[in-house]
């Protein structure tokens, strides 16, 4: 879970363009909107399609579960773990 939770950090920072950003600079558990990386809705959808060709899960855009996914690191590598599964 350490490997997948390291390449979601390297996809945040490559898709979003985070040079300033290390991946051992985002904590896992932080949210990644708002108050923890501080990340917007543009974000998100740029975000998701990084996603999409990483690692093949799907993100559906009227789902209400998107919020809970995209809530921090450990979240995406839960739903990333249970969509491969």
């Amino acid at each position: 879970m350490d490997q997948l939770k390291n390449e979601i950090k390297e996809v945040i920072i490559s898709s979003l363009q985070l040079e300033d950003i290390k991946p051992e600079n985002i904590v896992d558990s932080e949210p990644l909107f708002g108050d923890g990386l501080g990340l917007d809705s543009i974000d998100a959808l740029e975000l998701g399609v990084a996603l999409k060709k990483k690692f093949g899960v799907k993100f559906s855009a009227e789902s209400g579960e998107n919020k809970k996914h995209f809530a921090s690191v450990n979240a995406l590598a839960e739903y990333i773990t249970a969509q491969k599964a």
